[in-house]
């Protein structure tokens, strides 16, 4: 599930950059860079390749937003809806720490061709 979160995140940023820059306060540059990052952790998470390296960069991408909306969004933890604070982003690095801390787990490409 958290491949398919970044997957289509990346997606998004890669579609339509411009947009996308402008939603979230960054250079149309920088957000392509973002957008390569989360499409290729996720799809490093979802077929086992690399998948601690993958899950560690999404942990940092993930850091950079839970930065971004304490310090210069000043969003509380639930945000003024419930739903645009940064719980989501906090969640996603700790599912991410999940898939780091056990080697990725046994359906690993890794393991499944030895």
């Amino acid at each position: 599930m958290v491949s398919i979160v970044f997957i289509t995140s990346g997606y998004k940023h890669l579609r339509d950059p411009a947009t996308r820059s402008m939603d979230i306060g960054m250079s149309k540059s920088f957000t392509i860079s973002l957008g390569a990052a989360e499409l290729a952790g996720g799809l490093g998470v979802i077929s086992g390749v690399l998948t601690q390296v993958a899950a560690v960069a999404l942990i940092l991408v993930m850091l950079g937003a839970v930065q971004k909306r304490m310090f210069i969004w000043h969003t509380g933890f639930r945000g003024k809806s419930g739903i645009n604070g940064r719980s989501y982003d906090t969640l996603l690095v700790a599912v991410n720490l999940v898939i780091v801390t056990p080697a990725g787990g046994n359906l690993i490409l890794t393991h499944l061709i030895k």
